[in-house]
């Protein structure tokens, strides 16, 4: 893409996600242009002074999102290629080919770990495979269950197996030690609030299943706002098809 082409890209993305902030109050704001009634416009005194406010705090709101944004065309361009292979898959299809990739990594945690390492991989692995099934399935039931379901579900099944490897392997230490560094950082930025910090300090320790349990509640989170970039992302440049229905 050219330098002049990226930058209508951007400017039409901007507008896009201020008229969609305007609609929120404001009929006909959004990819109003091309019907017969055009744009809304405000008529009276007071009308325009809520227009104009409204759009005002639209402004910094834009800014903030613009980098989501960004994320959810990145995240969307893959979710759709997977999402594509999936449907050729089905569901028993992205079952078996989990398997086959986090079997693979339960395959050689048995050469390099003992039983319970063994043990520990293949639960995970398992849990892992069951998942992806389930994320494979959630992508059928429409926006709200793909995004409340079947994002997180795929985070998870993405996450788990190699966190669990991590704490039999001692080449695999640095994920441990970094997860620690992760939550020491959680902990003090975010979950202060309320003393949520000092309650999982006294009540959990990053070891074992704590560490398992703290990546499942990074990777459910994550994988909710993954769901809701593309959300974002299909709001305001929506797919060929999605964008001509829109603008009919």
């Amino acid at each position: 893409m050219t330098d002049g082409g990226l930058v209508a890209g951007l400017k039409v993305d901007l507008i896009r996600l201020h008229e969609t902030w305007m609609e929120l109050v404001f009929p006909r704001q959004r990819t109003a242009v091309h019907t017969v009634l055009g744009k809304w416009q405000p008529t009276t005194r007071s009308d325009w002074i809520k227009y104009r406010v409204w759009g005002a705090l639209g402004v910094p709101l834009v800014a903030l999102l613009y980098p989501l944004l960004v994320v959810g065309f990145a995240v969307r361009f893959n979710a759709r290629r997977l999402d594509s292979a999936s449907a050729r898959l089905g569901a028993i299809g992205v079952v078996l080919v989990t398997a086959l990739l986090w079997g693979g990594l339960t395959v050689l945690a048995r050469l390099r770990l003992d039983f319970s390492g063994v043990v520990a991989v293949g639960a995970a692995s398992a849990v892992a495979v069951v998942s992806a099934g389930l994320a494979a399935v959630f992508t059928r039931g429409g926006r709200g269950t793909t995004v409340a379901l079947a994002y997180p579900f795929a985070m998870n099944a993405i996450f788990l197996p190699p966190i669990v490897a991590a704490l039999y392997d001692p080449s695999l230490s640095g994920v441990l030690e970094r997860s620690e560094d992760l939550a020491i950082f959680l902990l003090d930025s975010f979950l202060y609030v309320y003393d949520i910090n000092e309650y999982l300090r006294a009540n959990f320790s990053l070891e074992g299943v704590g560490v398992v349990l703290m990546w499942i509640a990074i990777a459910t989170p994550i994988g909710w706002l993954f769901g809701l970039v593309v959300t974002l992302a299909d709001v305001i440049r929506p797919q060929s098809g999605e964008e001509a229905a829109e603008e009919f």
